[in-house]
């Protein structure tokens, strides 16, 4: 059998590990003041948390929904296989301030392939080119199902950089879908319930 050329997906560097260091401007002395006028003095206002805004997010083609912290960002890239010329539409959001990506991807193969190839093999192939271009190893793998009924496959897995993803695979009608969340260890434990709510609420929308 043929193995499919998929699109590679570099997950570790759709987040930046480097931390921002903030350092205080030193203010210049004010000069002594005999007489002290009166000043009015105004109480800082304390910086409010950041508060995400989750809100369902429909693909451009209306085949496939999710939550999303925000409008993903949009991008297309295109590789020749044996197949003809394939194209990878990817969905990246990245909270400020968290060190997270809520990714989901998806490309389609030609009809005639897409009718007549193996999900189960699609998916394999799939798990094995996302550990080999991100240069990871597997921790878990399962099979599952979308909501209305269609083959796929999640995996967790870690890269030399210490960046764990959670991947859930499907195949439906010809396309393959990725949905994915890639975070550090400790990132995943304060979001692990947040990660399975975004990895849940995704819908396959089947085109009529």
């Amino acid at each position: 059998m043929t193995k499919i050329s998929l699109l590679p997906l570099i997950a570790a560097t759709l987040i930046s590990g480097g931390s921002v260091a903030l350092v205080e401007a030193k203010q210049p002395k004010r000069p002594v003041l005999v007489a002290k006028p009166a000043v009015t003095q105004v109480k800082p206002t304390p910086a409010q948390p950041v508060q995400l805004k989750w809100k369902l997010y429909t693909a451009p083609d209306g085949r496939f929904t999710i939550l999303m912290p925000g409008s993903p960002q949009r991008n297309t890239q295109s590789q020749k296989t044996y197949m003809g010329e394939i194209n990878l539409e990817t969905f990246i959001a990245q909270p400020p301030k968290q060190q997270v990506a809520y990714v989901v991807a998806y490309n389609d193969f030609p009809y005639s392939y897409g009718q007549m190839a193996n999900p189960q093999l699609i998916l394999n192939n799939a798990r094995d080119m996302a550990l080999k271009t991100t240069k990871s190893n597997l921790i878990s793998q399962r099979n599952i199902r979308s909501s209305n009924g269609h083959p796929g496959k999640e995996i967790v897995y870690i890269n030399s950089g210490g960046k764990i993803t959670k991947n859930r695979m499907y195949v439906a009608q010809g396309r393959l879908y990725q949905v994915m969340a890639i975070t550090t260890k400790k990132q995943q434990k304060t979001l692990a319930k947040t990660i399975t709510g975004y990895l849940n609420s995704f819908q396959v929308v089947l085109k009529k």
